[in-house]
């Protein structure tokens, strides 16, 4: 689930090179122009004041693409940037990095839809795994699963808490027959511990210590961390809180 595409490509700054468009008084390029940039790349679109500012289009000499509003000389705005391996992200840019609400299309066909913060995700998203159809629905910081989520499989989900793209502590399995299985995620030293699912991303082994099985209940954000993070509780001990 890396970015790829992650790096940025540098648009070419200096003002040399081609041009052909509008220019203000002073001689700067003010309008809607065209520049054939000295490293290969080209733009296309408004410009204000000298700077790349309004709607415009940057291909890279690399294939990559951006099409997008732009703010003094910056990706600002929403715009949609095609990266060269075939992944593309569609949404909100702040001072060129990918900031706020958007979705990120990666080569795989795997998607992610919610925040974004300095090009990483964080905040609320949910990650759609193209493959096998599941999806992971939760919070997410600088990039990683973290606090209260839950995967969706065909048949089932699991729901509880996440840290560092793990699941970690009291969970739950809930299953479409109108069950649930409660337990605990430890880590453990076997590579792949009984009852752990190949979806559910591992950096070590983590082993799944079911405690009992019940019907149908609630499960809330009802506690907050030292950080201020909601994590998921289920409603009896809410109540007993």
């Amino acid at each position: 689930m890396s970015d790829a595409g992650s790096d940025e490509f540098d648009e070419e700054q200096s003002t040399l090179g081609e041009y052909e468009g509008d220019r203000n008084e002073a001689g700067e390029r003010h309008g809607v122009g065209k520049a054939v940039l000295p490293n290969g790349d080209i733009y296309q679109g408004q410009y204000e004041n000298g700077n790349r500012h309004g709607q415009g289009t940057y291909r890279f000499k690399n294939g990559a693409r951006y099409v997008g509003q732009y703010y003094h000389g910056m990706k600002h705005g929403q715009g949609t940037f095609y990266y060269p391996d075939g992944s593309k992200y569609e949404g909100s840019w702040v001072e060129n990095l990918r900031q706020g609400h958007g979705v990120y299309t990666y080569p795989n066909g795997d998607t992610y839809d919610g925040d974004w913060l300095h090009h990483m995700r964080h905040g609320q998203g949910i990650y759609h795994y193209h493959e096998t159809g599941s999806k992971f629905k939760g919070s997410w910081v600088n990039g990683k699963m973290q606090s209260a989520g839950e995967y969706i499989y065909s048949n089932h989900r699991f729901k509880g808490n996440f840290a560092n793209n793990n699941p970690s502590g009291p969970g739950k399995y809930v299953f479409d027959i109108g069950c649930e299985q409660h337990g605990e995620y430890h880590q453990a030293e076997q590579d792949q511990a009984e009852g752990e699912s190949d979806e559910i991303p591992s950096n070590s082994a983590l082993r799944w210590i079911p405690k009992c099985i019940t019907g149908l209940t609630l499960w809330t954000l009802g506690k907050e961390t030292s950080a201020g993070e909601k994590v998921a509780v289920p409603a009896e001990e809410e109540r007993g809180n």
